[in-house]
């Protein structure tokens, strides 16, 4: 049986969203560390790490979802990005203050 038709849907929509969150959730910690807020920082590290085990443990079941990863993990970034960066919201959320 080939690799593909071995993928499971569920589990596969399952990775896009854990990582997609992963990635979004690596990005607000990051910027906490950057404003170097302690207590978000270690919260959103908690959490990364909580979605990340999700994936990696999906992922290496069967090599194929670590495409579906990769998806995620792009829309997770891009998503959280933008959100960070809202135009005319002035200084980025979780900026240090001017």
């Amino acid at each position: 049986m080939s690799a593909m038709s071995a993928i499971n849907p569920l589990t596969a929509i399952a990775v896009v969203l854990a990582t997609a969150a992963t990635d979004a959730v690596y990005v607000m910690f990051t910027s906490a560390v950057v404003a170097r807020r302690r207590v978000p920082a270690a919260t959103w590290s908690s959490v990364w790490y909580l979605l990340s085990s999700f994936a990696v443990i999906s992922s290496t079941e069967n090599w194929v979802y670590v495409g579906f990863a990769a998806i995620g993990s792009w829309i997770g970034a891009y998503v959280s990005m933008t959100f960070l960066h809202r135009p005319g919201g002035g200084a980025p959320f979780g900026a240090a203050p001017e």
